[in-house]
């Protein structure tokens, strides 16, 4: 009787050849200013304004003590509702000094969502910008004011107040400070984030120093950072890539934080990585889009471009390569992660070959485990074989704020984070994310993960960026439908699609229907909406009548 080996499961943990952080950020912080106190820590390229890391601790010493004279304490809620700008950043550590914890309210949120997450994580003092691009935050914070009891103060960014808060700090007793300081736990939480939820009002992921401060420390040594590295970030503060992965990733490794804008633009972003020699760049695919397809592209001298990140939503492999060729970034790397897994879990290496930093989301990160399940048995399944990512370590979120029943429903019993995405982990231990759970398509019984449609129709020579969603049909249940983004000039239609298509693709894989667009609704974060695409789409096909029918 012969017995045959079983099959490696899809299970992973990260070496580590450094501990983790036992720091609070505000701890890490000062530690970093110690070792070298005069070189730059921040540019805010838009105003010209430049802080040197004695500097940055001081005016964050003056904040945070103006917050305590203003009666913030710890585990207060502090709401930050502003787009990027030093004072975003400046707060970000002011609050982590005392122990408030820091409420990042989405930059193109309305009168509605204000509200909702005002109320739901109990904010106390609201930190604004008055104005940004067609958004008048002052007039919508007076018209949902009155509904909101536990808000006592409300300062706009360069108003008196906000003046007042820095000045009552810098005539304050730094003994106070230290005091506070000194009464906080790394476990502590210290930032809510609210993740975007496809139905309903989103979910407060709530984070500890623990959490973030690791996360943004690896992510930026698997970046290789050093003093010397100079980061722009066009990536939103408001969520993990910018405060976390940028922010705490140079100020943990002494690097330079550089704001390119208040918003992301691609000539701004352009701009500064020339002007201030920057050796980083980050940003989701549709920034990295933009950026080569502008054009003055070629005119700008990027040779002090080493490294980088593309993440937040999958990198399209033609991109990727592109951003190696003709950006520099030969050091770039992918990220896979998730707000309540603060954010990365998987990361490619700069020593990586190019095809795995094309085609894969890299290995697991230092100190955290991650596995592959079955959705339905909750087995780990073989590697090679398709299943639900999940995470478990450091990283995991501590909960979602004042909601422990929709905690039990994404952290299960072992504390593995469900991340709701698919993914294949091979041999060696790097995974492809082929979609999420609710984003496949069956079509005719056939499962069809609209990931491996898109990366096909990056290859395409007219297209610029490609989306694919399922839309309904009487006959097969869902059909596919390609938005996409076409060269100057160019003309793609369902018909010349397949032809091209034809003999690369499986035929229940070529997209019924094609949609060709100036920009997909997107998310503050870089997200596609593809349930919105979905019911555009229904709309503009006229497929009501499909969408009507009722499936078991």
């Amino acid at each position: 009787m012969t017995t045959s080996t079983p099959a490696l499961p899809s299970y992973a943990s990260g070496i580590a050849d450094v501990p983790l952080w036992g720091d609070t950020i505000g701890d890490n912080l000062d530690r970093t200013v110690a070792a070298d106190p005069g070189r730059e820590a921040l540019v805010e390229v838009a105003t010209g304004r430049r802080w040197t890391y004695a500097e940055l601790r001081a005016d964050v010493d003056a904040l945070a003590l103006g917050l305590l004279a203003d009666g913030v304490a710890k585990g207060d809620r502090v709401g930050i509702w502003a787009p990027n700008m030093a004072e975003w950043t400046l707060l970000q550590y002011a609050t982590a000094k005392i122990g408030a914890i820091l409420v990042n309210i989405n930059p193109s949120y309305r009168t509605h969502e204000l509200e909702y997450v005002l109320k739901q994580a109990g904010i106390s003092l609201l930190v604004a910008a008055r104005e940004f691009k067609t958004s008048d935050y002052a007039a919508m914070i007076e018209d949902v004011r009155g509904n909101c009891p536990d808000l006592h103060a409300v300062v706009l960014i360069g108003s008196g107040e906000w003046d007042g808060l820095l000045e009552a700090g810098r005539g304050a007793d730094a003994d106070r400070l230290a005091q506070a300081q000194a009464g906080l736990s790394p476990d502590d939480p210290i930032n809510i984030q609210y993740t975007s939820g496809t139905t309903g009002f989103p979910k407060g992921a709530t984070l500890s120093h623990h959490n973030i401060l690791n996360n943004g420390y690896f992510v930026g040594r698997l970046c290789g950072y050093t003093p010397a590295d100079r980061v722009c970030i066009p990536v939103p503060f408001y969520h993990c890539f910018g405060m976390v992965m940028g922010n705490l990733a140079c100020t943990s490794h002494g690097a330079t934080m550089v704001i390119p804008a208040q918003g992301f633009d691609p000539k701004a972003t352009l701009d500064a990585v020339a002007a201030e020699r920057c050796t980083s760049l980050y940003g989701v695919p549709t920034m990295f889009i933009a950026e080569l397809n502008h054009p003055d592209f070629e005119s700008y001298e990027l040779s002090s471009l080493r490294t980088g990140i593309m993440a937040g939503s999958p990198c399209p492999v033609e991109v990727m390569k592109q951003v190696v060729s003709r950006m520099g970034m030969e050091e770039v790397t992918i990220c896979y992660g998730m707000t309540e897994t603060s954010p990365v879990s998987m990361q490619t290496r700069a020593d990586d070959s190019l095809e795995l930093r094309v085609s894969t989301v890299g290995r697991v990160h230092p100190h955290l485990e991650i596995k592959i399940v079955d959705p339905d048995t909750g087995l780990t399944v073989p590697r090679g074989e398709p299943g639900e990512l999940c995470t478990r370590g450091y990283s995991v979120m501590l909960g979602y704020w004042d909601e422990p029943a929709k905690t039990a429903e994404a952290i299960d019993a072992a504390r593995w984070m469900h991340t709701g995405d698919l993914g294949v982990m091979d041999a060696d231990g790097y995974v492809n994310i082929t979609g999420r759970i609710k984003d496949m398509v069956i079509r005719g019984g056939e499962n069809i993960y609209p990931r491996e449609i898109e990366e096909f129709l990056y290859t395409h020579p007219d297209i610029l960026d490609a989306q694919v969603v399922g839309v309904p049909d009487v006959r097969y249940g869902e059909e596919l439908c390609a938005w996409v983004q076409v060269r100057e000039g160019a003309q793609v239609t369902a018909e010349s699609l397949r032809e091209f298509a034809s003999g690369k693709l499986a035929h229940y894989k070529i997209p019924r229907y094609v949609l060709v667009v100036d920009e997909f609704p997107m998310t503050v974060t870089g997200k596609v909406r593809k349930v919105e695409m979905r019911e555009k789409s229904v709309d503009i096909l006229d497929l009501r009548d499909a969408a009507s029918v009722r499936n078991a």
